[in-house]
């Protein structure tokens, strides 16, 4: 992705910090399988479908990744370019959100300028998605650059509508994600779920959905069981890290996992809940299937 804090830069910064790309580190990541408890690996309630965040794991190359996620019980990973669909076809995953270098956080559907290239683009991924039998593509708002609420409803209207028809005669829904702006993605538009329903409610499509991430709407308001409860009819996407930080999901942070897969799972939601924290642990490996752990309620 091209916007100015992206989530490669983020898992650069954090790497590069902290010293992770060492041989070492490589080697551990590798070896993740070995270490973790394989009685244990594999097995889940099959409540909720597991995804994965390629983005914060990207120093494990994608074939061993897709392996050891599917070892560990996996059914997807998020946020995968077309280059990358048949890697992880091969160890029996899929795709759950589809993406592709032109994708900006920055730059989307809220900027007029940007409708003809952005709907030229997103017709050939969509394409190419439909080939894999993808039920997801990721789209962004853009950055208010000193627009008002009303005004970015109606030009991301303007600038989806085309797309959705299309997409949903290719049987394949675009995705908004929510997102924070005040710490991740200074200035994002969709940045609460009043703003992201009400676009839902006004474009008034059935292929229209909100990817719901729970860290970036923790951080911006709150009341995460209450909003899935009374929102999840336009959700159909969920992503998960803890808070503060955007780490593991375990005990150090402050968000209860349990309790809103819990809520999830009761909306009777068939999606994918995807895992999308900056890893901290040496065995990073060990860390996702600490994540399945907490959230196969």
């Amino acid at each position: 992705m091209s916007d100015r804090y992206s989530r490669r830069d983020a898992l650069k910064t954090m790497v590069l910090g902290s010293g992770l790309l060492s041989i070492g580190g490589v080697v551990s990541s590798f070896a993740a399988i070995n270490l973790i408890d394989k009685h244990e690996a594999g097995k889940n309630s099959r409540k909720i479908k597991h995804s994965v965040c390629r983005w914060c794991f990207e120093d494990i190359p994608l074939n061993k990744f897709a392996e050891q996620c599917a070892a560990l019980g996996f059914d997807a990973i998020d946020l995968l370019k077309p280059s990358e669909w048949e890697t992880v076809e091969r160890h029996g995953l899929v795709c759950a959100m589809a993406t592709d270098d032109f994708a900006s956080v920055e730059n989307g559907f809220n900027q007029p300028k940007n409708h003809k290239s952005l709907q030229g683009n997103y017709r050939r991924l969509i394409d190419r998605a439909s080939k894999h039998e993808i039920e997801n593509v990721i789209v962004f708002s853009g950055n208010r650059r000193g627009m008002d609420d009303k005004t970015g409803i109606s030009n991301c209207i303007t600038g989806l509508r085309p797309l959705l028809k299309y997409a949903e005669s290719k049987n394949i829904n675009l995705v908004m994600e929510l997102l924070n702006s005040k710490i991740d993605y200074p200035d994002y538009m969709c940045d609460s779920t009043d703003w992201g329903v009400a676009l839902a409610e006004e474009i008034d499509a059935p292929n229209f959905k909100l990817l719901y991430n729970v860290y970036h709407m923790q951080v911006m308001e709150g009341d995460i069981i209450g909003t899935i409860k009374k929102h999840h009819k336009h959700f159909n996407h969920y992503h998960a890290a803890g808070a503060p930080g955007r780490n593991e999901i375990n005990d150090s942070q402050e968000i209860n996992y349990p309790a809103i897969m819990k809520a999830i799972v009761e909306t009777g939601f068939d999606g994918y809940v995807g895992q999308e924290f900056i890893p901290t642990y040496d065995n990073k490996m060990a860390a996702l299937q600490e994540a399945i752990k907490i959230c196969d309620v």
